[in-house]
This record gives structure tokens, C-alpha cells and sequence, in this order.
């Protein structure tokens, strides 16, 4: 069931947002500086717990399943909203912090992938469709 899993992501999503304003005051900027990511890495960090914790039931995890796989369309349409052509024109630092930001990105990804054990897989989709 969908509104499991959106129950946790809401919860997640109100924290990253805090935080990003919270963060955006701190550096004088009238934005939410990284609230929606803030709010994806509290997903993962609670969803993990919870599952290594068994607190998760089965049709959380399949509900948490599927905001995974809607995760990258709901940040592109978040996203849509801010004014990039005005942060272009603002200066170079935008652009310079955008290049560092992918190039942390690509340095750091691989290095946390291989970071700990395999962790539990969720429920296949099959398995999901049988649930419902």
C-alpha cells in the first residue's frame, strides 16, 4: 500500500525542509538551501533503521518502494520551481558550485558504495502485486 511508505516520507520531507530553511538563514540566503536531500538522506538513514529493526511491515516497505521509484520525478518537479536563469545571472558562483557540487558527487559515490554490508533488499514487485 502507497500511503504507508508516504506516511514516513512526509514525516522526512517536513525535517529536510526545516533544515534547508534552517540552513539558508544561517548562509543569509532567502532559499531552502538542500532541504529536498536532506529529506531523501533521513529517508534512507530511517528506512534502514526501521527495516534492520523489523518496525517496518510489509506493505510499508512496498510503500516506501514505491515513493523510491518516484523519488527522481518528484525532485525534478520540485526542483522545476527554482529560479536558475536568476542564479545564472547573479554571478559565477552559482555555476561554480554546481560543477563542485556534481564533481563531490561523482568522487563520493563510489567511495560510499562500498561502505558496510549489503543491506536488507525490499520485496520484489511481484511480491508487492500479491500483497494488494
Amino acid at each position: 500500500m502507497v500511503i504507508y511508505g508516504l506516511a514516513l516520507l512526509s514525516l522526512c520531507m517536513f525535517i529536510g525542509t526545516y533544515i534547508g530553511n534552517l540552513l539558508g538563514k544561517v548562509l543569509n540566503v532567502s532559499a531552502n538551501v538542500g532541504g529536498v536531500g536532506f529529506a531523501m538522506l533521513i529517508l534512507i538513514l530511517a528506512s534502514d533503521y526501521l527495516l534492520k529493526n523489523d518496525k517496518l511491515s510489509e506493505k510499508a516497505q512496498s510503500g516506501i518502494q514505491f515513493w523510491s521509484m518516484m523519488y527522481i520525478p518528484v525532485v525534478v518537479a520540485m526542483t522545476a520551481r527554482q529560479n536558475v536563469v536568476a542564479a545564472v545571472k547573479g554571478g559565477p558562483m552559482a555555476i561554480t558550485a554546481g560543477v563542485v557540487a556534481v564533481a563531490v558527487a561523482f568522487i563520493f559515490v563510489p567511495l560510499l558504495a562500498k561502505i558496510g554490508e549489503p543491506g536488507v533488499p525490499l520485496p520484489s514487485i511481484e511480491k508487492t502485486k500479491e500483497v494488494s
